[in-house]
């Protein structure tokens, strides 16, 4: 196994499965190299349905340049609404062409703003909000722009197809962009939470500077952590009195909004878990998810390094059955049906994983979280053990806390790859929450920061 970009062992990845060399290059040169369409999974009604029983307008947008947390915001604000009223099923990344459903509380559709970089199109109403999970999968169109060795991509293809047993495949590791693409700290904050330190979990979010970042957020970030260092007073809960809060917002560039928006919230004498309480409630999950998807990571690099299989059971495994609503080419496992993996059984599990009837998972850890038995087991308690974490330490309040989740630890994936004008195209789709770059990196084998 090759080893992986530093970048990627900071949130977990520590290998490729693919020892051939990558064709190098880049991604999204522009954000029509990178194209991304939902495929869609929400029903519903015509959009002249009674707006009473029915008040979400669903809209699809073509985003091109927009992150869907500033694009959320953007239409409340011209719609002097609250941000909480747009609702999405999955996020997607700023430097894209992205098309994607929203849900609008209360909205009409002679009320759709016209939004530079966005072509809005009324899909219909609906009952209740467009929520994160509600669709399919998404299919991708990728250019990767000067590709140094670009024949490397047909062995890249074996070793993927070796690695799954006969289809392409890769871990289903979470991608960079989880947690954060230039600046990977949104599962620090979550890790901090876990471990009851709200403190750490602002200063992660806060402070922290990295190379990566242009200098105003840098110089702004060392500020926040000089400040704090030098205050007295405070633990891990209630900041120091003795750091004026408001000075250090007013100091942060406006496109900190999430930073600026913590440092208001100290300013008016919240202790650290209400500055976190102080961004909106998707990214408060976010963070614990992050920390979860940070420690599935973990898990996934250490069965590789044992060399476990992905695609196949062993014995202490537990496997999730597919979903049966799953489309028939994008097969997802129904986490609600689970069963373990005992010795007399590996066979005949097997021949479901095989027939794509079942998926080997791991945990992401919660408060129900139930670990492996067996060898797959250890890696589990190991990797807790690790990060000085215990599945009740997710017990925690509000949008931060979590009873986990499983999830498939390989997904599998038909890529269509061409040379295109000194290019080359990569164009797939994969199950709702798998991630594209995971796939990507395994043929570029670059700096994340070309991925994007």
């Amino acid at each position: 196994m090759r080893s992986a970009h530093p970048r990627e062992t900071a949130v977990g990845i520590d290998h490729y499965v693919s020892d051939a060399h990558g064709v190098g290059g880049r991604l999204r040169a522009t954000p029509e190299a990178f194209r991304v369409r939902e495929l869609e999974a929400f029903d519903t009604e015509p959009v002249d349905a009674d707006p009473g029983p029915y008040p979400h307008l669903v809209v699809r947008a073509t985003l091109r340049g927009w992150d869907t947390n500033d694009f959320a915001k953007r239409v409340s604000d011209a719609l002097s609404m609250s941000r909480e009223r747009v609702s999405w099923a999955g996020t997607k990344d700023k430097r894209a062409v992205t098309t994607q459903l929203f849900s609008l509380d209360g909205v009409g559709p002679e009320e759709l703003p016209e939004i530079d970089g966005a072509e809005l199109t009324v899909v219909g109403r609906a009952g209740r909000p467009v929520l994160f999970g509600d669709l399919a999968g998404n299919a991708f169109e990728i250019r990767v722009t000067d590709p140094e060795r670009p024949d490397n991509a047909e062995a890249v293809t074996a070793d993927l197809r070796a690695f799954g047993d006969g289809d392409v495949a890769v871990p289903n590791y979470f991608g960079q962009q989880r947690f954060g693409s230039r600046r990977p700290v949104t599962h620090e904050v979550g890790l901090a939470l876990a471990r009851d330190s709200p403190r750490d979990a602002v200063l992660a979010y806060l402070g922290d500077p990295r190379e990566t970042e242009p200098d105003d957020t840098r110089r702004a970030r060392e500020r926040i952590e000089t400040a704090v260092a030098e205050a007295s007073g405070g633990d891990d809960h209630d900041p120091p009195e003795s750091v004026d809060w408001a000075t250090l917002a007013a100091e942060t560039p406006p496109k900190l909004g999430f930073e600026r928006s913590m440092l208001h919230a100290l300013a008016e004498g919240e202790d650290y878990l209400g500055a976190l309480r102080a961004v909106p409630s998707n990214l408060q999950s976010l963070f614990v998810h992050a920390a979860q998807s940070f420690l599935f990571n973990r898990i996934l690099s250490r069965r590789l390094e044992r060399g476990l299989p992905f695609t196949r059971p062993v014995a202490g495994d537990v496997v999730c059955f597919a979903d049966s609503e799953a489309p028939a080419d994008l097969p997802l496992p129904d986490t609600d049906r689970t069963t373990r993996v005992t010795e007399d059984r590996v066979a005949g599990v097997t021949r479901h994983c095989e027939r794509g009837r079942a998926f080997v998972t791991a945990p992401l850890i919660g408060t129900d979280t139930e670990l492996a038995d067996g060898e797959p087991g250890e890696i589990e308690r190991a990797v807790l053990d690790e990060a000085d974490l215990d599945a009740a330490d997710f017990d925690l309040p509000g949008e931060f806390g979590s009873t986990g989740d499983r999830r498939a630890i390989a997904v599998t994936v038909d890529p269509d790859v061409e040379r295109r004008d000194g290019d080359l195209s990569v164009a797939f789709s994969l199950p709702k929450g798998s991630y594209a770059t995971v796939v990507l990196r395994e043929y570029l084998k670059v700096d994340p920061i070309e991925m994007g």
